[in-house]
């Protein structure tokens, strides 16, 4: 059986959320495909910036996301290996928009809640993708097949539509994660700050989300007998413990009270620059969005904001195009087309510069060696923390475009 749709988005993480509300706010109906049963929550919490405010505005949840989660007042950098503060910085007061630590369950279900019943279509795996005259033709696991006039990708870093386009799967950057959350009964008694913890070769953080919600998070390199370790939550979790170094003590609490089955470990990985600078974001009426487009290491905590910024433009750059009610078929796609191709203008350097600074800042923040302590904790704390909010102020615009 194929079914016909206007816009096929496949994934229904930030990205594919996102643009599927930012289209339905100005009347353009999509379908979204999940591969899983349900909206996927990994990964716990994310930083939200004001960038990815803006964009969040713009689809008209910003308010109601603010209302449960505490606006951050700055960043403390601590030396695992001393156990002394490095670096403070507070962001600028008032902060516009905030800074905060969103937990990415509540992030998807204010998206997915917005979006009329029966936008996405769960348990919907994408198999294969085939040209079907001037439509694209996809073909899902349980055998049912949509034609669509727009194809976006948004279904991660090991996405089926970014293959399709031509990309290489990310490149791993030898780096792992382990992410968690801590939720308490009463107040946990932290500063409404982001603290940062960095060792010899190892970094580690501790965010507020609300006033009993704590999200954390390491990243290392592992040896090849730690890999195997982690395969394993218990060891992990020890393994994770026993490279903390000189944390203070109730930082150090947070990771121990959190229950081991968070602990699984997730490689980092990255779309190198020059992929994206030779590559095909947009080919005739396919595109890509999200993760992957511009999977990223999380050392700017720029990857959910930059998604979201991505959706707005997204579905901003479709309705343009559907919205000037073409006379025939032909030039329905051909205005699509060049919506994309718009799309891609607008969104390529910025993925360019987002991943390489990450990679950067990462590789910096968890060198080793006594130069590079001496270089990163002196020298390089302030520069960083300010490299990151530099790429905080970028406005991904309205979403209603400038002909309506």
């Amino acid at each position: 059986m194929e079914n016909v749709v206007d816009v096929l988005i496949v994934g229904a993480g930030i990205s594919g959320l996102t643009t599927a509300l930012g289209l339905h706010r100005l009347g353009i109906r999509s379908l979204v495909l999940e591969s899983s049963d349900d909206l996927r929550i990994t990964g716990f919490a994310l930083s939200l910036w004001t960038n990815g405010w803006k964009a969040l505005d713009a689809v008209g949840i910003g308010d109601s996301l603010r209302q449960i989660h505490d606006q951050l007042e700055g960043i403390i950098t601590t030396s695992m290996i001393s156990g002394r503060k490095t670096s403070e910085l507070l962001f600028s007061a008032p902060e516009e928009r905030g800074v905060r630590c969103v937990r990415r369950k509540f992030l998807l279900e204010f998206l997915a809640k917005e979006l009329p019943i029966g936008t996405i279509k769960f348990s919907s795996k994408v198999v294969s993708i085939e040209e079907s005259g001037l439509l694209k033709l996809v073909h899902l696991a349980d055998g049912t097949s949509i034609k669509t006039k727009v194809l976006i990708g948004c279904d991660g870093v090991n996405s089926v539509v970014a293959k399709w386009l031509g990309f290489k799967a990310p490149a791993f950057t030898g780096r792992y994660a382990v992410r968690g959350c801590l939720e308490l009964k009463s107040s946990h008694g932290f500063e409404p700050k982001m603290s940062q913890f960095v060792g010899e070769g190892v970094r580690a953080g501790i965010i507020p989300c609300d006033d009993k919600t704590l999200y954390w998070f390491f990243t290392w390199t592992p040896s090849a007998e730690e890999i195997e370790m982690s395969e394993n939550p218990t060891k992990l979790k020890q393994l994770v413990l026993s490279k903390l170094g000189e944390m203070p003590g109730e930082a150090r609490a947070v990771i121990e009270e959190t229950d081991v089955a968070c602990f699984q470990p997730a490689a980092l990985r990255y779309r190198p620059p020059w992929e994206l600078m030779w590559g095909n974001i947009v080919k005739g009426n396919v595109c890509v969005a999200g993760d992957a487009l511009h999977p990223m290491t999380p050392d700017l905590g720029q990857g959910g904001c930059s998604a979201l910024e991505d959706g707005v433009v997204l579905a901003r750059c479709i309705a343009e195009a559907l919205l000037k009610k073409p006379s025939s078929h032909e030039e329905e796609v051909l205005l699509l087309e060049m919506g994309l191709r718009k799309y891609a203008a607008e969104r390529k350097w910025r993925s360019i510069d987002l991943i390489g600074t990450a990679y950067m800042v990462g590789r910096l923040q968890q060198s080793s060696g006594v130069f590079a302590k001496f270089f990163r904790d002196k020298i390089l704390s302030h520069f960083l923390v300010g490299l990151l909010l530099g790429r905080t102020n970028f406005d991904c615009g309205k979403l209603a475009p400038s002909s309506l």
